[in-house]
């Protein structure tokens, strides 16, 4: 049985004998559930910062050298960029219209944030302007990590990021070397941590089914389903992107990337799914030296689903909340939201969920608690997440092959039978 799907049956089966101990008077049974549950969400947090920070120093050293390697490189690195700034701000309009159309259930709302009491959630309000301005630049980083203040650490940690690209080749190697083998050893002990997560997440579940009773279940498939549907909305992009943008037959695209995306949605991985993205490019007609550059550069650098998803997470929190989020606030959550993603690829979907979105979270004001319960129906939306990352990906290379002067080539090889 896959980690996710042991991390969902143990949702279930907690906020499920959740709500039948409310009705047995299994109240006492939170004197465990709560310290079980804390404690296991402590220890996701404690390798958050170190883990992020290493992820980002070693993705822009990543992206850096990507854009090395000729003007094909560099145009695609270019337009991943753009692409992934702009479904970060799609992500601030969609969500909160999604939300305004079709908001949590009130009862719903309120039986949760009485139910995640047990984990001391406080919403802090936004600070006034002047006071967000000056608290963007670090004094000290150290004291940045050290009070969970991920704006200004994330800046600092992306300014020297990207000074670091500027030395000489050796002593690059040695900074990114340094933090890679800082990321893998985090990466050991977040998978302890995961290891545990059934543990963890049945004593959370099993304390909000107690206090908020079938409500969660509901909250759960109404937040499933807006995170989702942004995703989508940045999937669907894709088509008339190919279209436009890449000058290649919709019919044609549709046709074309549609086994690409089947592998996706079997194997929930665009590394896996890279060999079928090339047959894919070659049946909508991108000239080979075009995909051959783009697309394996799309699988190491590139998740355009990621910015807009992950943001609407955090925006999500913030209205389960009640929490009002300013204009100011919208915009450091798309800032961190599209910076984050860099650090946030080639990990396993929990993993990068927590790398992305506790600092997103952290950063906009918004409780991180609420997370914990989350990462347990992520498999889902993780659907969503990798069959839009493959359509765009696929798309991103007729792009490509358009802004290097390479044309379609009429007579893509749609007839190619599928491996």
């Amino acid at each position: 049985m896959s980690q996710p799907t042991r991390i969902l049956i143990a949702l279930l089966a907690g906020v499920i004998l959740g709500i039948a101990g409310a009705r047995l008077g299994w109240e006492a049974a939170l004197d465990v559930a709560d310290p079980v549950g804390g404690v296991w969400l402590d220890a996701l947090r404690m390798t958050i910062i170190p883990l992020v920070v290493a992820l980002l120093v070693t993705g822009i050293g990543r992206t850096a050298d990507s854009a090395r390697g000729g003007g094909l490189a560099l145009k695609t690195v270019a337009l991943f960029l753009v692409m992934l700034w702009t479904s970060s701000a799609l992500g601030a309009i969609l969500t909160p219209l999604a939300l305004d159309l079709w908001p949590m259930p009130a009862d719903s709302a309120a039986a949760l944030k009485t139910a995640l009491g047990g984990t001391h959630v406080d919403v802090a309000p936004p600070p006034p302007l002047s006071q967000f301005l000056r608290s963007i630049v670090p004094t000290n980083p150290v004291a940045a990590a050290a009070a969970d203040n991920f704006l200004p650490l994330i800046l600092f940690t992306t300014l020297f990021g990207i000074a670091s690209t500027m030395l000489n080749a050796e002593r690059r190697e040695r900074i990114t070397g340094f933090f890679d083998a800082i990321a893998e050893a985090m990466l050991v002990m977040v998978g302890w941590v995961l290891w545990l997560a059934p543990i963890g997440v049945f004593a959370l579940a099993f304390a909000v089914g107690l206090r908020a009773g079938s409500a969660a279940i509901g909250a759960l498939l109404h937040y499933i389903i807006i995170v989702s549907g942004v995703g989508l909305v940045i999937s669907l992009a894709a088509y008339p992107i190919a279209r436009y943008v890449g000058r290649a037959k919709l019919g044609r695209f549709a046709r074309g990337v549609l086994p690409a995306q089947a592998v996706a949605l079997s194997t929930q991985s665009s590394l896996a799914t890279l060999p079928q993205m090339l047959s894919s490019a070659e049946r909508i007609g991108v000239p080979e030296n075009s995909a051959a550059v783009t697309l394996p550069l799309a699988v190491a650098l590139f998740r355009v689903t990621g910015p807009a998803m992950n943001l609407a997470v955090a925006i999500y929190v913030a209205h389960w909340f009640g929490q009002e989020l300013s204009v100011t606030t919208l915009a450091t959550g798309v800032v961190v939201a599209a910076i984050t993603t860099m650090g946030a690829v080639s990990l396993p979907g929990q993993v990068s969920f927590l790398t992305s979105i506790v600092p997103i979270a952290a950063a906009m004001g918004v409780p991180i608690e609420p997370l914990a319960l989350l990462i347990a129906v992520e498999m889902l939306p993780d659907l969503v997440r990798t069959v839009g990352n493959v359509t765009m990906d696929v798309a991103a290379t007729t792009v490509v092959a358009r802004l290097s002067g390479d044309a379609l080539e009429e007579n893509g090889q749609e007839h190619v039978p599928l491996p």
